[in-house]
């Protein structure tokens, strides 16, 4: 049997599902919030910087999809580390390199809390630069080789809150340099840069993807040479967060030949870090941009090396490991995100309602069957005691009854596949009419 043209005065179930169906997906919008922020802040690090760098290709790329990137300049990975766990500095993710946490190992698990990883991001080397007539005048030979030869040097490690100082104190440490031997200076990157270049400082210290301009710069300045670690391996035994890397020869200048040979560097491993609440939405696509920015084939890294979940000193983020098992939601690649977002957000509730519609759909048309055939058999109770009248009532006024029927019932609108049988009542009234006149 074919389904009935619904009409609009006979639509009552429908609505009444359809409206459980609109309450039900509205609570389900209310409570999963799939939806993200239209706002949220990174924390980078120093203008000139790596962070500063890579937080402006986020925000562009985020941008696309209608989420505005607040960029909050810092230090670096110990003050950006320290406003994630500051509740009301208003930072959601910042970028954070490995072993650059000024608390202790105890202070840190305690304060971590909350805190999850969205992945490796890129491998930071430690760059230290050096003078070159430094090593000449203060050691008689022509490069440093071992960081215990650094003592009564001038060296600028960074201001505080950079991850580098404590990240340097480690290294001195573990190389048996004592505390003072050598002389080091906070300055900000660019005043230090300016300090080593005009022979006031006889090194410094960053870590950073070689992306930054300061160290683009740096590795080509004449003068300036590059510290070669080449106890890399034995510093990556030593330090878990930290890697042993290689920058080629002739990498930053194949014409140019620079570097002359080989250099061994250690590099602890950038991590983008948010709080534990932060929207699930946002963090599908901060690692789709993750991928975007640091996927590429790099100095120090081959393509789709990075992001990863290695080397993370915090628990990874359950959607940042949904990411890293199956990539983006396929659905994104067909519709718009925020559609695909509502979809996947919802999926669950959605098919709940289908399998809750489907009974639904069956009843239904039975339900509208009775409501349309109601319309005409409820006359025929009228019509039956206007026959069971005769011979105890007047004629006439039996008559006057079966007008008053016949009236209404003209005035009846049933579909037209029900038409049939409102014709087949108005040729009953008028078969009771012949007999009620007999």
């Amino acid at each position: 049997m074919a389904l009935p043209v619904f009409s609009r005065e006979s639509l009552g179930p429908v609505w009444l599902v359809a409206a459980a169906a609109a309450v039900l997906l509205a609570l389900a919008y209310g409570a999963l919030q799939p939806s993200p922020p239209r706002k949220v802040v990174l924390a980078t690090g120093v203008d000139q910087g790596a962070y500063a760098e890579f937080g402006r290709r986020y925000a562009e790329l985020l941008r696309r999809h209608g989420i505005t990137v607040e960029l909050r300049a810092s230090q670096g990975a110990a003050e950006n580390l320290a406003l994630l766990r500051d509740a009301n500095s208003g930072v959601d993710l910042a970028f954070v390199q490995g072993g650059g946490d000024e608390r202790s190992a105890a202070e840190a698990q305690a304060d971590s809390e909350g805190l999850v990883s969205l992945g490796s991001l890129f491998h930071e080397p430690v760059w230290l630069f050096y003078r070159q007539d430094s090593a000449q005048r203060l050691l008689k030979i022509p490069q440093l080789t071992r960081l215990n030869q650094l003592a009564g040097w001038k060296l600028n490690v960074g201001a505080p809150g950079s991850g580098v100082p404590p990240l340097m104190a480690q290294m001195l440490e573990a190389n048996a340099v004592p505390a003072g031997a050598v002389q080091l200076s906070p300055l900000p990157l660019t005043p230090a840069v300016v300090e080593l270049l005009e022979g006031r400082m006889d090194a410094l210290v960053l870590a950073s993807a070689p992306e930054s301009p300061m160290v683009q710069m740096l590795l080509q300045t004449p003068g300036i040479a590059l510290f070669d670690f080449v106890q890399a391996e034995a510093y990556a035994r030593r330090f878990a967060f930290m890697s042993a890397v290689m920058l080629p020869r002739g990498v930053v200048n194949l014409s140019a030949d620079q570097p002359p040979a080989d250099v061994h560097l250690v590099a602890p491993t950038a991590s983008l870090l948010a709080r534990e609440g932060l929207h699930p939405a946002l963090v599908q696509l901060f690692m789709q941009a993750a991928t975007r920015v640091h996927g590429e084939a790099g100095w120090f890294q081959r393509k789709g090396e990075f992001p990863n979940a290695a080397n993370t000193e915090r628990p990874v983020a359950d959607e940042a490991q949904r990411y890293f098992r199956t990539g983006p939601p396929w659905l994104q690649r067909y519709v718009p995100f925020w559609l695909a977002n509502l979809v996947d957000r919802m999926w669950v509730m959605l098919l709940s309602l289908v399998v809750v519609a489907l009974p639904l759909v069956r009843v239904l048309p039975p339900l509208y069957d009775r409501r349309i055939r109601s319309r005409v058999f409820r006359w025929y109770a009228q019509l039956r005691e206007v026959e069971d009248a005769r011979g105890r009532r007047p004629a006439a006024e039996l008559q006057h009854e079966l007008d008053e029927i016949d009236a209404k019932v003209g005035r009846v609108k049933v579909p037209l596949a029900y038409a049939d049988e409102l014709y087949a009542l108005r040729s009953h009234i008028q078969l009771v009419r012949k007999r009620v006149a007999s």
